[in-house]
C-alpha cells in the first residue's frame, strides 16, 4: 500500500512538473516573438525598413516556435485565431522593402499582437498599447515614451499611451 502512494506521488510530481516546463516553452516562445516585434516597431520608428525586415524575420521566427500543444484551452483559442495573422503581417513586412508597406501590415500585426498578449497574460515586462490619432492606428510599446512607428522621424512623439499590460508574476 505505501508503495503505490509512493509511486502515486511520484506520478503527480512529474505531471506538475512538465505542466509548468510547457508553461513556461510557452511563454518563452511568445516573449520571444514580443522582442523581435519591438525590435520591429523600433525600425520603423527610425524610418529603417531594413531592420524592420531583419526584425519582422526574427519575429517570424519566432512565431515558429510557439506550440499549440503546451497551451490550455484560452490559449489555444487565441493562438487559432491570432497566429497564422501575425505570420502572414510578419512575412509580409520581412519580404517588403517599401516602409510604407511595412507599416500598413504593422497596424495589423500590431492589433493581432495585442489581442493574443492580453489572452495569454505572460509577458514578461510591461507593455503599453499606444495609439497614433493622426494614423487612427495602435501599437506595442516597451516604454511610456512616444516613438511613433507610423509617421516615424517626421512626427515622432505624436500618440498617446492607451493601456498598461502589466508583466505576469
Amino acid at each position: 500500500m505505501k508503495t503505490i502512494k509512493y509511486f502515486t506521488a511520484i506520478i503527480l510530481f512529474v505531471a506538475t512538473m512538465q505542466l509548468q516546463a510547457k508553461a513556461a516553452d510557452v511563454r518563452t516562445a511568445i516573449n520571444t516573438a514580443v522582442k523581435g516585434y519591438l525590435d520591429l516597431k523600433n525600425a520603423l520608428a527610425s524610418d529603417n525598413s531594413k531592420n524592420a525586415n531583419d526584425a519582422a524575420k526574427k519575429f517570424t521566427d519566432a512565431l515558429k516556435g510557439v506550440s499549440a500543444d503546451q497551451m490550455n484551452a484560452d490559449q489555444k483559442q487565441a493562438w487559432q485565431k491570432y497566429g497564422e495573422k501575425l505570420r502572414f503581417d510578419g512575412e509580409h513586412i520581412s519580404e517588403s522593402k517599401d516602409i510604407k508597406h511595412q507599416r500598413e501590415h504593422f497596424g495589423s500585426l500590431s492589433t493581432n499582437l495585442y489581442e493574443l498578449l492580453k489572452s495569454f497574460k505572460n509577458n514578461d515586462q510591461a507593455l503599453y498599447r499606444q495609439y497614433c490619432p493622426m494614423e487612427k492606428k495602435y501599437w506595442i510599446s516597451e516604454s511610456a515614451t512616444i516613438k511613433n512607428p507610423y509617421l516615424g522621424k517626421e512626427m515622432p512623439e505624436c500618440g498617446v499611451v492607451r493601456e498598461t499590460l502589466k508583466a505576469a508574476k
